[in-house]
């Protein structure tokens, strides 16, 4: 038997005043609906909840324990209510995001911080992924939104340009050259190169070798690695020197120099996400770290 929750209301409206003039006044009704109201309720239940004299209102025994249950349902109604809407609006829920491990000097501690201190109610569940791991899992619902280096995605997943940063020559500390405050690519034509991996991403592969055919010389990749800290670390330990995103001077890792040089190429960083379904919690994300990053919202389609 399903109960009516208006009746509930009215039922413990009248429970809390034990008068029918003042809870009609709390209720904004007249007094001949409720008692009407009342006696439907009680007609559904088959049991007497009130007893009624010309001076005062009781609770029966049923009544006393009607009131008990229908406080609890009411409150849990509204609770159930005031989730779904700030679900619907995006407010509440958890967002599954992506990022390569460059990110982390690339502002997205503070830029999350934002969008946590804007919609609290929402978990981030953050997952360290280099690009082409982030984009094949966005694309089977496994992220919401992710933070990648340059690469292709399908049509169905959404992408703008976050920010655009020039490249460093980064040469172990103890290195010949390390001294210097800038140096030519050229100078390293005979140096063993560690490169971003041409099989997690093509395009930084590219990029990177264009830059040295540009200045002169093919490179002789001994290592590669999938990920830029990967890279930096191997220098590091003095396995070679590499070309990489300047964000990296942030890093605090010990035992390298990075050292700016003339180019045009420059690392670039994306946010992606998928196109459909949409999801209220993700278009707002999408939005608020456009704006952090500098950009207009345009049309996210989140």
């Amino acid at each position: 038997m399903e109960i009516d929750t208006r009746l509930l209301r009215y039922f413990v409206a009248v429970a809390e005043e034990l008068s029918f003039s003042r809870a009609a006044q709390r209720l904004h009704i007249s007094q001949p609906p409720l008692s009407y109201a009342i006696r439907q309720l009680e007609d559904s239940l088959g049991a007497q909840l009130l007893v009624r004299t010309s001076r005062q209102v009781a609770l029966t025994p049923a009544g006393r324990a009607l009131y008990t249950e229908a406080v609890f349902l009411l409150r849990r109604n509204a609770d159930l209510h005031s989730l779904v809407t700030r679900i619907h609006e995006g407010l509440q829920g958890q967002l599954k995001i992506g990022f390569v491990g460059t990110m982390l000097y690339r502002r997205l501690p503070t830029v999350l911080a934002q969008c946590r201190q804007q919609y609290p109610g929402v978990e981030h569940v953050l997952f360290e992924l280099n690009s082409a791991e982030q984009i094949d899992l966005l694309a089977r619902g496994g992220l919401d939104i992710g933070f990648i280096h340059a690469n292709p995605v399908p049509e169905a997943v959404g992408c703008v340009e976050l920010m655009r940063e020039p490249f460093s020559i980064c040469l172990p500390a103890r290195h010949r050259l390390a001294s210097r405050t800038r140096l030519d690519l050229s100078e390293l034509a005979k140096e063993d190169f560690v490169f971003f991996s041409r099989a997690f991403s093509p395009v930084y592969y590219e990029t990177l070798l264009a830059l040295c055919v540009h200045a002169g010389f093919l490179p002789k990749v001994k290592y590669e690695s999938r990920h830029w800290l990967s890279v930096a670390s191997l220098v590091s330990q003095e396995m070679g020197v590499s070309i990489v995103p300047s964000c990296l001077s942030h890093s605090g890792l010990a035992n390298i120099r990075l050292l700016p040089f003339h180019h045009r190429q420059r690392s670039v960083t994306s946010l992606i996400w998928s196109k459909s379904p949409s999801s209220r919690i993700r278009e707002n994300h999408v939005a608020l770290i456009r704006q952090a990053y500098g950009l207009s919202s345009g049309n996210s389609q989140a």
